[in-house]
This record gives C-alpha cells, sequence and structure tokens, in this order.
C-alpha cells in the first residue's frame, strides 16, 4: 500500500521561506515542531500531488487524520506528531485547523474576495502561528498579531507562486475582484510575463499584504520566550524582504525570493534588532524601577 509517506515532494524545512525549528528555537522543543511540520508538509504534499486523483488526496488526508486522533498506526508522519502531542499532552486542534485548508486546496480553486484568501489563511497558516506560541506556553493574546504575521506568509507565497499554482494545478488563490478591479484575467497567469492589467493587481495585493505584516510588528516584543522572540523577528524580517520585492518586481518574469545570502542577512538583521530591542527595554524597565 503507498503511503502518504511515499507522496511526498522532497521539500523538507530547510526549502521553505522561513526558519523551521531552527538553532534560535530552544532544543526541548525542535522534535515536537519537526513533527508538526512533517505532518503539515506530507499533508501539503498531497493536497498539491501532479497526478493523485481529488478523490484520493482527500482519502489519504481522512487518513491522516484519523491516525492523528488514534484510529491506525499505518501513517508515520501521523503517528508521529499523535505521540509528540501526547508526551506533551497537548491536543491536535491546530494540525486539525491546517487539513481543512488542505481540502480546500483539492475542492476549491478561485477566491472571490480578499476576505475569502484570509478565511482560507485561517486554516492554512494561522494554525501554525497558533501551534508555535502554544509550544512556547504563551498567551492567547499573542494569537492576533501572530495571525496577521502568519497571513502575510502565507499570500507573500501565493503571489510568489502564482504563475505555477495556476499552471500546474489550475489554482488560484488571487481574489477574482481585485484581478477584476485591476482588469486583468485569470488567464493572464499562464504567461511568462505579467501584462500591465495583472502586474497591477499583484502589486496592490502585495500593498495589502504589507498592512498585515505592520499589524504583526508587535509580535516579537509580545512573547515572553526569547528565543522565539529571535525567531519571530527574523520571519517577520523575511517576510518584509520579500513582501517589497513583490510591490515592484513580477512574479511570473522576476525572482520574488530570498537567495541564501538574503536570508542570512535578514536573519542576522531580526537577531540583532530584537536582541538590542530586549535589552533597551529592560534597561528602560530597571531605570524605572530604581526611580520608583
Amino acid at each position: 500500500m503507498t503511503t502518504a509517506s511515499d507522496l511526498r515532494s522532497g521539500k523538507t524545512h530547510r526549502d521553505e521561506n522561513f526558519p523551521v525549528a531552527s538553532w534560535i528555537i530552544h532544543p526541548r522543543h525542535r522534535a515536537l515542531i519537526l513533527a508538526f511540520y512533517n505532518f503539515v508538509r506530507t499533508a501539503d504534499d498531497i493536497a498539491d500531488h501532479a497526478t493523485l486523483p481529488a478523490d484520493e488526496k482527500l482519502r489519504y488526508l481522512d487518513l491522516m487524520e484519523a491516525e492523528l486522533l488514534g484510529n491506525g498506526e499505518t501513517q508515520k508522519e501521523a503517528v508521529n506528531l499523535r505521540r509528540a502531542f501526547a508526551e506533551r499532552g497537548m491536543a491536535p486542534r491546530h494540525a486539525l485547523d491546517v487539513l481543512v485548508a488542505f481540502r480546500l486546496d483539492v475542492t476549491k480553486l478561485r477566491y472571490e474576495t480578499w476576505d475569502d484568501v484570509i478565511d482560507y489563511c485561517r486554516y492554512s497558516a494561522m494554525p501554525v502561528g497558533r501551534f508555535m506560541l502554544d509550544v512556547h506556553g504563551e498567551d492567547t493574546s499573542t494569537w492576533a498579531a501572530s495571525d496577521a504575521l502568519c497571513a502575510a506568509l502565507q499570500i507573500n507565497n501565493h503571489l510568489q507562486d502564482c504563475g505555477k499554482d495556476y499552471r500546474n494545478l489550475n489554482r488560484v488563490y488571487l481574489p477574482r475582484d481585485a484581478l477584476a478591479a485591476a482588469g486583468a484575467s485569470v488567464e493572464m497567469l499562464g504567461e511568462t510575463k505579467s501584462q500591465p492589467a495583472l502586474l497591477k493587481c499583484l502589486q496592490a495585493l502585495a500593498v495589502r499584504t504589507a498592512v498585515l505584516l505592520d499589524q504583526s510588528k508587535s509580535l516579537a516584543a509580545e512573547v515572553k520566550d526569547f528565543r522565539l522572540g529571535l525567531e519571530i523577528s527574523v520571519i517577520q524580517a523575511f517576510a518584509d524582504k520579500i513582501v517589497n520585492m513583490l510591490k515592484v518586481r513580477d512574479p511570473l518574469s522576476e525572482r520574488v525570493h530570498l537567495s541564501k545570502v538574503e536570508l542570512l542577512l535578514q536573519s542576522l538583521g531580526g537577531v540583532a534588532g530584537e536582541t538590542a530591542q530586549r535589552a533597551t527595554g529592560r534597561r528602560a524597565v530597571s531605570k524605572s524601577a530604581a526611580g520608583a
């Protein structure tokens, strides 16, 4: 029997646009985070599989869910995550939410409005951030800023890969009303270079995504865990850099992904910035307390 593992694309946590269980995160959390990532990556690869029929994709996603919940032992990514959750006494709610998005990827190929895309992000991206916050014992008050960051990361990815998604999967995350407002059509995504109307639409969506990133800038300071704060700062730096590319470049014909050098520079900048801000904040608090 083919297992979900056999349907993996080969992409790993080292190939993402953002760090996953990097050296910044405390070692005690990495095994659980990687188990979560492997579960999500496997389910994502099932939904995006080029030749697997839709009913088979849904069957595998259902099987992943069943085994995550304890019904079976055949899908290692589901079983490993189930055991990792059990060790930490955590519920699988965020992993179950992500499966909702992957089922949508199989059954829903178009989105009407920006709000529809944000609703998709509610299942595809926001649960990942909430999971990370829960792993670190953070308060749910941090969820709002995290949701904004995760939605922005997801939409950045939609814009980066809009041509590939259309050509390979006939899947379009660009809202129909945004395309229509710019005078663009879905079919333009099949070309090697964006026509002016499509480029106008893509860059307007990037501007709108930048607003989400403005809303997420407080997150690193809101979390109590220092290492997590550093990781969030790095992710925010990556997302800011990418969205600035998308504001001025054409994802159909120009590079809109970060190079290894850019990834390193953004990582160092994010770590340095957050470290300085936390140190400054602590000194300010200490001076205030001394004055009192």
